[in-house]
């Protein structure tokens, strides 16, 4: 029940934060529609309130959390003041329509959150493959605890955290990274007594319930869908494969970047279409502000292009009717809130030059999939985005196509305005994204992941673009009517069977927030750990350690993050984290850690130095179970560096299995040193009275039986499983296994 609970929690918060202005800023023609404003201005309004606080010399939102529900409470309590006392309005009457808009999103949050609860019994983090979860949270963390004049721990570590202009963790958030998604969670870790990490995924989740009024909106104000077929855009958007990849690998800035580009847009053709008077500008001034914040605070370098579907609108309609000053009141009426606000979120703003250098630095993301037509419409194969098999794929592909241009030939010759609506939503967006998926085939490089990224944020419009073949349910063939009814449920059934599968694969994430990984925390309160060098190698526990040791200097061996530089190592105590984990004499239970992470003083008498040597795969993962080995290739090494003058003496500590029946060979510097058997069950195999010379040693793991195949679907060739590797030293005087 927690992940349920948080997330209502959250989603009321936050609805109930924009409230009272969507009361107050909605234009009387269009206040009808004031509930699909109240998620945009109230996630504008909790950023701009964490930018305040950032501004000041307070030790972050835990300071002023609480005290900041005064603000959307005299907000709400004005908007009902002036709605009923002095508008006359009956706002039960009005939020009667979005009843089942309202049911839709308690039913999308539900299933979101389900696969979370399954996956964990208590609050925590997750996704689907991407570490931007940590990052948020560090960023969280920041925003909630820290002062911006703080420069202790990580947060001053210039030599690690510089990049560009900035040369501490602080700035970095408030110039660079993305600030808002971290600023909701800070604000509301706040106030609910939540850590960061606790609410990231849940958080995320709650974003795509509140973009569902925004959605519905822009179908039925903008494209003027009626209401059945303006709930359908509304579920498939839901529902879209293309939203669950998003929430399920925490792109919590896209989301947000969707949710404003929709109002902008929106808002943009709707001032267009009345009429861009000054008066009118005006109204919508506050829409606009609130958009542009969310925006800049999240995606802040989407603002050069967020205005494509509203610009080619208004601009077309300039040309066909030679109406330029029209066109210059409405340029300035639109972009006049925008410089206001950027002038508000300066640093934000002085830092767009940099953010795109850093584009041109860094091959950011992964390879994603392309999408054809049926893609669009959330018709994919898997939850990888990857396209649906053989000539299914071409047959969607071809009714697509032939349906949507019928509709569009239908509308061309009754002259219907939303022809030209349809074509800017979509044409600019596709040209975009073709020319990303044409950039990552001809450079090899990660442009696929921004091609991706681009149709999810203007995805609202592109949905009720390509959806305009809906319109066709309208036409006098009782035939094309049924044909697009059936089609409408064919494609109703693809979304939600893609959304099934999402959530069987995130009951058990590839990557979660254990208890193991959360005990890390615990090292921020040990005054004798002064500094740590983070040899953690899989990176999605190495952000999250970082996340949670902030208060502490931190070192990287490799370039972890923006923000997170390789540099010399020079951290006090080594954070190891993997199968292969060392132990030495003399630590104190309190800096004790579960496996798979161990802690050495690299001050120690007894301090060595140990990696994975040859013959090693990767290390796979059970987050549910908290399970972890790696397997090797045949013979595997570790390469261990003694650093003193004399010889270390250790135990080696093992749990192993294998595919079938072997014999295990211990081997130390060339010479076999002990051997054992290992079978298909786990095995602790306890080898004691190593001595390791000072300098460079190498312990192998060997066996007479050849690596096996694991089956026809897996190419690998298998040894040992390795579940635990742990050297234990031992102290000089202690004889007792030697």
């Amino acid at each position: 029940m927690a992940f349920f609970s948080a997330g209502f929690g959250l989603l009321f918060h936050f609805l109930f934060w924009g409230a009272g202005l969507a009361l107050v800023m909605t234009p009387r023609r269009w206040r009808a529609g004031w509930p699909a404003l109240c998620a945009p201005f109230g996630l504008a309004l909790q950023s701009a309130v964490v930018w305040a606080g950032a501004m000041t010399r307070m030790t972050g939102a835990q300071v002023y959390g609480s005290w900041s529900l005064v603000l959307p409470i005299v907000l709400l309590g004005w908007g009902i003041w002036r709605a009923v006392r002095v508008e006359r309005r009956k706002l039960w009457l009005e939020l009667k329509p979005w009843q089942g808009v309202g049911a839709l999103m308690a039913a999308l949050l539900n299933v979101l959150l389900l696969p979370f609860a399954v996956a964990s019994k208590v609050l925590t983090s997750s996704s689907l493959g991407s570490c931007d979860a940590a990052d948020y949270a560090a960023g969280a963390r920041t925003l909630l605890e820290f002062a911006r004049d703080d420069r202790s721990g990580f947060m001053g570590l210039t030599e690690v955290v510089q990049l560009h202009s900035v040369d501490n963790f602080f700035d970095h958030w408030i110039r660079l990274n993305h600030f808002t998604p971290s600023a909701l969670v800070a604000l509301n870790s706040a106030i609910f007594s939540f850590q960061p990490y606790e609410i990231i995924s849940v958080t995320t989740a709650v974003f795509v319930v509140l973009s569902l009024p925004t959605v519905f909106w822009l179908a039925r104000s903008t494209f003027r869908y009626p209401p059945l077929a303006s709930f359908w855009i509304t579920a498939i958007y839901g529902l879209s494969p293309l939203l669950w990849y998003a929430v399920y690998h925490v792109a919590m800035s896209q989301l947000l970047a969707a949710i404003a580009i929709a109002l902008l847009n929106g808002v943009g053709i709707a001032l267009w279409q009345e009429g861009p008077t000054w008066r009118r500008g005006l109204r919508w001034a506050g829409v606009f502000a609130a958009a542009f914040w969310l925006i800049l605070g999240a995606y802040n370098f989407i603002v050069v292009v967020c205005l494509v579907p509203a610009l080619a609108y208004a601009g077309a309609q300039t040309l066909a009717r030679n109406q330029w000053s029209r066109f210059g009141r409405w340029l300035a009426l639109v972009l006049g809130p925008l410089v206001v606000v950027a002038a508000v979120f300066t640093q934000r703003t002085l830092g767009l030059v940099e953010r795109f250098v850093l584009f041109q630095q860094f091959d950011f993301g992964w390879k994603i999939p392309p999408l054809t037509p049926e893609g669009w419409l959330g018709m994919v194969g898997s939850v990888s985005l990857a396209a649906l098999p053989g000539l299914l794929r071409w047959i969607l592909v071809g009714v697509v196509v032939v349906l949507l241009a019928l509709a569009l030939i239908r509308a061309t010759k009754k002259r219907d305005a939303k022809v030209l609506l349809v074509v800017c939503a979509t044409v600019p967006i596709f040209l975009g994204y073709l020319f990303l998926q044409a950039r990552a085939v001809l450079h090899g490089t990660n442009a696929s992941y921004d091609a991706y990224k681009l149709i999810c944020v203007f995805y609202p419009g592109v949905l009720a673009g390509v959806a305009f073949w809906l319109t066709l349910a309208r036409s006098p063939n009782p035939w094309i009517r049924a044909g697009v009814i059936a089609f409408a449920l064919l494609v109703l059934g693809f979304n939600g069977y893609s959304a099934h599968r999402f959530m069987r694969r995130m009951q058990s994430p590839p990557l979660l927030v254990d208890r193991a990984l959360v005990q890390l925390q615990r090292l921020e309160t040990v005054p004798e750990i002064t500094s740590l060098n983070l040899l953690i190698g899989d990176f999605w526990a190495r952000l999250w350690a970082n996340s949670f040791l902030l208060r502490k200097p931190q070192y990287f061996p490799t370039h972890t993050y923006e923000g997170r530089r390789n540099t010399e190592l020079k951290g006090e105590w080594d954070l190891l984290g993997g199968v292969i984990s060392v132990r030495t004499p003399g630590q104190r239970e309190e800096i004790r850690l579960n496996p798979p992470y161990s802690l050495v003083n690299t001050r120690s008498p007894y301090y060595l130095k140990v990696k994975a040597g040859e013959g090693w795969y990767d290390q796979e993962v059970i987050a549910k179970a908290g399970s972890h080995w790696r397997w090797t290739k045949g013979d595997a090494s570790l390469v261990v560096d003694n650093p003193q003058t004399r010889p270390l003496r250790l135990n080696l500590r093992c749990s192993m299995r294998s595919l079938t029946d072997r014999d295990l060979q211990i081997w130390v510097n060339g010479e076999q040193f002990r051997s054992a058997r290992v079978g298909t069950q786990l095995k602790f195999i306890h080898i004691s009275r190593i001595i390791l010379p000072p300098g460079r040693s190498l312990i192998e793991f060997r066996s007479s039986a050849p690596p096996l195949s694991p089956g026809p679907h897996d190419g690998r060739k298998l040894g040992f499983a390795a579940y635990s590797v742990e050297l234990d030293v031992r102290r000089d005087e202690d004889s007792s296994e030697f």
